[in-house]
């Protein structure tokens, strides 16, 4: 499971460095009480798009990952559309939902185990409380 989970392509994402905003306009810190993921994120908005975030993650690679393809997608996303992702996501994990961006296409190996989509939708689910959502 290591293997087929861990894979190189979410190593690299998981290395890539993160930093929280100074300033932000909206904040949002979510845990994952299962494995103690724990991920916290920045935005700004700008006519309702997202201009700027900065994240800050703990836990494994899967949700440090996931939080850099947060980071990477959602600037210049309107804010429902950002909303929307981690709905999308969960689809993808759960329903077999092709991946709604490209960098999540790494993921797919975590549909068959269950105990994990948490820890790779937590980025997204504190992109949608950041956003009131």
């Amino acid at each position: 499971m290591s293997e087929e989970l861990y894979q190189q392509a979410i190593k690299d994402l998981a290395a890539e460095a993160s930093q929280r905003l100074e300033a932000p306009d909206a904040s949002a810190t979510l845990d994952n009480p299962l494995c103690g993921d724990t991920v916290s994120l920045d935005l700004r908005l700008s006519q309702g798009r997202v201009a700027a975030l900065g994240h800050g993650a703990k836990g494994c690679l899967l949700c440090k990952a996931a939080a850099t393809v947060v980071a990477q997608a959602a600037v210049g996303l309107e804010a429902e559309t950002a909303v929307a992702l981690a709905d999308r996501v969960g689809a993808m994990l759960k329903q077999g939902a092709e991946p709604p961006l490209p960098a999540l296409a790494a993921f797919l190996a975590v549909r068959p185990h269950k105990s994990r989509h948490g820890c790779v939708l937590l980025p997204f689910k504190a992109l949608a409380k950041a956003l009131g959502r």
